[in-house]
């Protein structure tokens, strides 16, 4: 038991962290309410839930004061930032990794999605909801039934329309700030390069090795930023690939010299694809390329990441640049 000495002191103590608790709470909202952004009010409420379930003092502070008052600071110094686009990235601006500036790129920023199908549908809505400024979105293909399974940003009424067409109607009515460039057309060896030249970062959905081989090498050549995923029945792969940036940055076909036969390997419709799996990657897809956007958190970048979605387990391994790839190779 206690001392009634040790009690006499532990209780002023105990007061004057509560004062000092609730003085920064008061601070750190009002600073974040002055900027528009009303997350400030949820954000008191937090940490006084925080305190009530025993997180320290110090904790808590930290959050008010070391997180939201960054983030209002960045926030203030783009006045480029109008106050909706403040309210609607609100939850993106309190996180210390982004704030302000890191919105701001976002919203500069323009990446092309190769495919508006399985992987592309999440991919794109969640780019858009983001914020990325500019999304250009490359698929030849028109809506059919069997898309709707999977390809989430197309409806029933959309069967029929173009997928670029439909994709650039669902993102409009997710982010209407967001610019959406549509390619109806196949990417080529004739077309890819002047196609993906125009953006910061390519994220590739498609669904053949073809595209996966041409995007990868047309990526390398001009130094842009490859997030590339895959899926078939209930397994899914990503990886990032830089490759012109030298050792430790393989390209995919530093994983795979060459492509196989289109007949070796059985397409989703062949084989199957469980429709949920493509909304497990193409959230990934679109998890990496903000964070290479706005260079925060560790790259996919010489790691194979890969899915089991039956065991619900992730494996990685590690990717060694070769020295004989065909793309990326020095010998």
């Amino acid at each position: 038991m206690a001392s009634k000495r040790q009690l006499s002191v532990g209780r002023p103590l105990m007061w004057v962290g509560i004062a000092v608790l609730s003085a920064g709470v008061a601070v750190g909202a009002w600073f974040l309410r002055t900027s528009g952004i009303e997350s400030g009010v949820k954000a008191e409420r937090s940490a006084s839930r925080a305190s009530s379930r025993g997180v320290s003092v110090g904790r808590v502070m930290v959050v008010v004061i070391g997180v939201a008052l960054p983030c209002y600071k960045r926030a203030m110094s783009l006045p480029d930032m109008t106050e909706t686009q403040i309210r609607r990235y609100a939850r993106h601006i309190v996180l210390a990794e982004i704030g302000g500036v890191g919105q701001a790129k976002l919203i500069a920023s323009k990446v092309l999605v190769i495919g508006a199908g399985g992987l592309g549908a999440p991919l794109l809505q969640y780019l858009a909801a983001a914020g990325i400024g500019t999304l250009g979105v490359i698929d030849d293909d028109t809506v059919d039934l069997s898309n709707l399974q999977r390809q989430i940003i197309h409806r029933t009424a959309d069967i029929g329309t173009a997928k670029v067409e439909s994709a650039r109607r669902a993102l409009g009515d997710i982010n209407p700030e967001v610019r959406v460039v549509m390619h109806p057309r196949r990417l080529t060896e004739a077309n890819a390069e002047q196609i993906v030249a125009g953006y910061d970062v390519v994220a590739d959905g498609s669904d053949n090795f073809a595209t996966r081989y041409l995007v990868n090498d047309i990526c390398y050549r001009l130094k842009k930023i490859l997030v590339s995923a895959a899926i078939l029945r209930f397994d899914g792969q990503i990886s990032t690939y830089k490759a012109w940036r030298g050792a430790g940055h393989p390209c995919l076909r530093c994983i795979f010299p060459t492509a196989p036969s289109e007949d070796a390997v059985p397409s989703c419709a062949q084989a199957g694809v469980l429709g949920a799996l493509a909304g497990t990657l193409g959230a990934l897809q679109a998890t990496e390329v903000v964070k290479e956007i706005l260079g925060i958190g560790r790259s996919l970048s010489g790691r194979l990441l890969t899915y089991d979605a039956l065991d619900a387990s992730f494996d990685e391994m590690a990717i060694a640049k070769r020295p004989d790839c065909p793309t990326c190779g020095t010998q």
